[in-house]
């Protein structure tokens, strides 16, 4: 009988790295059918077996980034040294190019926005406004530029015409809530964000860096805490004449359902906010029964309980629904 562990390293192989990482996809679809792999893996508790976390705490510690089975070979050599990661960190990755699929809903909010991200990471989803876009709408590519020119950090989307943003909206405040925030500053922590980065996606990497000098030149206000707790009080601290935004992207996935369900009754208790949300189809159970179809590896894009749209995990396409 294969292992519940063994499953959800199949099942990342196939819904999420298949097509996106073949070097990932290889790994673990490997892992799911290695035993001696797996045996230590599974002395970790159940929250620290992702496959995506148990491999970007390898490469940090120098795994060979190929064929499988040098990996395996070094893992089971050096697992003493990746365990202790594996324990330690958890899976902030702080992909910049998520928003270019936050901004299509983003922009059609009138008002200037205080944005509130929660499992904020680094804060590099809290700067919507000082990045480019480029939407291919499959007749041709749209630019989007901030107000003061041209960005050092250019992201590029698939969209469906009609939903192309067709504006920057103003941000008077941006504040980040994480029981681990990252500083962009501190080499060690940019590293841990960098190894995060699936190995064959340099320019995510390229475009990691160019977001952190951004958010390096006018830091966010990132508060240690828990999102549930932490979140009110941020809420009622936006500018007046503000709307505040709430928001997260491939966050609650690592929740515990009571607390998912939680954070959804906290949305809905607070009719100010906008709340948009980005994760997995089967992550709220509240919007998986409003989808049409299947996300085919996708994440789903919400904005106050209503799926919008099927976008690419790492911000790359837009579906509208």
């Amino acid at each position: 009988m294969q292992s519940v562990t063994s499953e959800m390293y199949r099942s990342f192989a196939r819904v999420e790295a298949r097509d996106i990482s073949p070097i990932y996809c290889e790994w673990a679809s490997s892992v799911a059918e290695d035993s001696e792999v797996l045996a230590v893996i599974e002395t970790l508790p159940w929250g620290k077996r992702q496959p995506n976390l148990v491999f970007a705490a390898a490469r940090l510690k120098g795994a060979p980034v190929g064929p499988y089975r040098g990996f395996r070979v070094w893992i089971l050599d050096h697992w003493s040294d990746v365990e202790p990661v594996v324990r330690e960190r958890s899976t902030q990755t702080n992909e910049a190019g998520r928003c270019a699929v936050l901004l299509p809903v983003l922009s059609r909010l009138e008002g200037p926005l205080a944005l509130i991200e929660a499992g904020a990471s680094a804060g590099l989803c809290l700067y919507p406004d000082k990045y480019s876009y480029r939407y291919d709408t499959g007749e041709g590519i749209i630019g989007l530029d901030p107000a003061e020119g041209l960005s050092t950090v250019e992201l590029p989307c698939r969209i469906d015409p009609k939903s192309v943003p067709h504006r920057i909206p103003e941000v008077v405040a941006r504040v980040g809530v994480d029981v681990n925030p990252l500083d962009v500053s501190d080499p060690a922590q940019v590293e841990w964000l960098e190894t995060l980065v699936w190995p064959e996606h340099d320019s995510r990497r390229r475009r990691l860096q160019a977001a952190r000098k951004i958010v390096a030149a006018d830091p966010p206000n990132l508060v240690r805490g828990d999102l549930l707790n932490a979140i009110p009080s941020l809420v009622a601290q936006a500018p007046r004449g503000s709307r505040p935004v709430v928001f997260h992207s491939a966050v609650l996935v690592y929740l515990e359902a009571e607390r998912r369900a939680r954070f959804v009754d906290l949305m809905q208790s607070m009719p100010e906010v906008t709340w948009i949300s980005n994760e997995g189809e089967h992550v709220l159970p509240t919007i998986k029964t409003k989808l049409t179809g299947p996300a085919n590896g996708r994440t789903v894009v919400s904005a106050n309980g209503t799926p919008l749209a099927f976008v690419g995990p790492h911000g790359q396409s837009y579906e509208a629904l």
